[in-house]
């Protein structure tokens, strides 16, 4: 478990992280999102004593990170795929993270194959590509086979079979009890891979849910109601306090009710049901609704071409 209280750090002038509190529970996949600029690196820097909050505390299963004598047996983060000496090899590299841990050599070549890197372990990892590069942060990552892991943008440079096995991972990871934290901006992969989302926006928390719970409460969900007597029910849904409206293809649009609730009525009613589906926005319109205030680098829309 990740427990930030009270989690505050300026540069100078700037607020970067400005009082966040959150918890990260084991067993689940957390996403941890916010546009440009929200403070999420800062805040995963914090977790792994690579910055010190100004005020307020953050603790990996009840201890600071920087109190753990072999600290990848208890977090293992991927922070920066890029952070190795090109000159080594991606055995070496591995080996040097495990022997100043206490973990043994023979661990290096099971992470190795576990993340498809044993055919390329003793090549120099400048020379390799951003995917292999994050594979290989990955590996070390999986070294200490800690319980606590922290992942920012783990998928960048993979292809189609790399993405979904790191999205595997994830998801065998906290099947086993571990704590997952996951930031990234893709937010089709964010909606299939994580349980619970934390969302934060200028330093400050926006949202601590599921996303199932996020999804169900945007403001574009809606019930999509379709009867021969759609009139009929529209006046019953009505009585019961939802909130009603007629798309052009006769469909009813009904907020304020759940489903179970609106088929009981039609139901009780003898009204028959063509269709009773629940509309939810994607992810990503709903974090764009949430986040419209916390974006401090937009972009201008294209202008239209002059026709001539």
């Amino acid at each position: 478990m990740i427990e930030a209280a009270g989690l505050t750090k300026r540069y100078g002038d700037t607020l970067a992280v400005d009082n966040l509190s959150f918890t990260v529970p084991a067993g689940l996949v957390t996403g941890f999102l916010g546009p440009n600029g929200a403070g999420k690196s800062t805040t995963m820097r914090m977790i792994l004593g690579l910055d010190a909050p100004t005020s307020g505390s953050v603790t990996v299963n009840g201890r600071r990170y920087l109190e753990f004598r072999r600290p990848l047996l208890h977090v293992g983060a991927l922070l920066d795929a890029g952070a190795t000496q090109d000159g080594r090899s991606a055995y070496n590299h591995l080996l040097w993270l495990a022997l100043s841990n206490g973990i043994g050599r023979d661990r290096v070549g099971e992470v190795l194959d576990q993340v498809g890197l044993r055919s390329v372990a003793r090549k120099r990892v400048g020379g390799f590509s951003l995917g292999m590069s994050q594979r290989l942060g990955i590996a070390a990552a999986l070294l200490g086979d800690p319980p606590v892991f922290v992942f920012d943008e783990p998928v960048n440079g993979l292809d189609p079979e790399g993405v979904l096995w790191i999205r595997t991972l994830l998801k065998t990871l906290a099947a086993a009890g571990r704590t997952v934290l996951l930031s990234s901006h893709l937010m089709s992969e964010m909606a299939i891979t994580a349980d619970r989302l934390i969302i934060i926006g200028r330093g400050r928390l926006i949202a601590d849910t599921t996303v199932d719970d996020l999804l169900a409460g945007g403001a574009s969900a809606f019930v999509k109601v379709r009867s021969p007597r759609a009139g009929d029910l529209a006046t019953l849904l009505q009585a019961g306090g939802a909130i009603v409206s007629r798309d052009p293809d006769d469909s009813l649009r009904v907020t304020g009710l759940a489903s179970n609730v609106i088929g009981e009525i039609a139901t009780v009613n003898a009204i028959p049901l063509l269709e009773l589906s629940e509309q939810r926005p994607t992810l990503e319109e709903t974090y764009m609704q949430l986040t419209a205030d916390a974006v401090d680098y937009r972009t201008n829309a294209p202008a239209s071409e002059s026709k001539g």
